[in-house]
């Protein structure tokens, strides 16, 4: 005669589906971790990369700034300066300063016309031991550019002669953004700052 089921006859046959779904559910767990691994580093490289950029861009603003500074009397210059056609001393050491502070450094540094930069870094630690083969030798890479906008207008006075100084004549009205800056030759206390004459943004490749 045959016996009928007990709750222990079930529950025996419920374990192996038990520990399936167990399983399954760890190792999906698993994989969510290796898939967050990867996503942190890349965003971890991201952020290095457009530090480094930025950092590049921001250094060449500064030596246009100091440049226009150094020759605020000297109107005929200005255009030269705020469109980077002047000497400054290259800004890529920036932007390996910035990417190690990141936990990357910088595999290429490149100029973007005389007006930005295109950074490419690589972590300097890899995505680490994960259930997917190979993450623990995997490093991530990713590249921004930063570019440098000139935020001023000014216009020469009429029949002002290229390389002149101003000297005790009225320097033109510099228009930037939503300011104007009416500069004294005799009193030059109150200049326009780098963030005032230039902008520094991250843009598109």
């Amino acid at each position: 005669m045959r016996r009928p089921l007990t709750y222990y006859d079930d529950a025996g046959q419920a374990f192996p589906i038990y520990l399936t779904v167990v399983a399954g559910l760890l190792f999906l767990a698993l994989v969510y971790l290796a898939v967050g691994q990867a996503a942190a580093t890349r965003n971890g490289a991201q952020t290095a990369a457009d530090a480094a950029a930025l950092a590049a861009a921001q250094d060449t603003r500064d030596q246009l700034t100091g440049q226009w500074v150094k020759d605020v009397l000297d109107p005929a210059k200005w255009q030269d300066i705020f469109d980077a056609d002047v000497p400054v001393d290259p800004s890529c050491g920036r932007a390996d300063q910035l990417a190690g502070r990141n936990g990357a450094h910088v595999e290429a540094c490149t100029p973007k016309g005389p007006l930005g930069y295109r950074v490419d870094v690589r972590t300097d630690k890899p995505v680490g031991d994960s259930i997917v083969p190979g993450t623990e030798r995997t490093y991530a890479k990713a590249h921004a550019t930063a570019v440098i906008e000139p935020l001023c207008t000014f216009e020469l006075p009429s029949g002002k002669v290229p390389g002149g100084k101003a000297g005790g004549h009225a320097l033109p009205r510099l228009t930037c953004k939503d300011r104007d800056w009416d500069l004294d030759p005799h009193d030059l206390t109150d200049l326009p700052g780098p963030e005032d004459l230039f902008d520094v943004h991250l843009a598109a490749d």
